[in-house]
């Protein structure tokens, strides 16, 4: 079961990946409900042996493409991030360590995981990963685009996934830049 959830979460994380374009350096938001994984309502049973199966399949491949990864604390933390503190060297820290149901277990076994984990209240981040319907948007940087993957699930799991694209500003004049040049 485990090796099968870590084989999931490697083929959404790699298959979003490659649609988003993303390249080394840039962040992945991860919300998991190890919960919902299980096939239990979200909140209700958290599972880190799960949580760590999931967690292991996405942390190969970001760190494999030099991408940073972004672990989302519940609801209890005021979904506050988890991640390593060369990604957010001016943000400011906060002072909380995730646990299996203060936290969650994903962002549990992110601190427990990586080398230098620090707690954020937020972040920007360049695409995102929803494990469970934990609502990751409020992580990502504008504009946020939905990203079709061939991939729903992982385990019970309902999964969405999005991108960011920057701004269009400019309004109709933003049509005319050929002409100006």
């Amino acid at each position: 079961m485990y090796e099968e959830i870590k084989k999931q979460a490697s083929e959404v994380t790699d298959e979003l990946c490659e649609k988003a374009g993303l390249k080394k350096g840039q962040i992945l938001v991860v919300g998991c409900s190890s919960s919902e994984v299980c096939g239990d309502k979200i909140g209700s049973n958290s599972n880190l042996e799960v949580a760590q199966s999931v967690f292991a399949g996405i942390y190969e491949v970001v760190t494999k493409r030099g991408l940073y990864l972004a672990a989302q604390c519940c609801e209890h933390l005021n979904r506050a991030i988890i991640i390593e503190r060369e990604a957010v060297p001016f943000q400011e820290i906060v002072n909380v360590v995730p646990q299996p149901k203060a936290g969650g277990s994903f962002a549990t076994t992110a601190y427990q995981t990586f080398a230098d984990p620090v707690a954020v209240e937020e972040i920007k981040a360049d695409a995102g990963i929803d494990i469970g319907d934990t609502f990751i948007g409020m992580h990502l940087k504008k504009v946020a685009v939905p990203v079709r993957l061939e991939h729903h699930a992982i385990g019970e799991a309902h999964i969405t996934a999005a991108r960011v694209r920057p701004k269009f500003i400019g309004g109709e004049r933003a049509h005319y830049d050929e002409e100006l040049k």
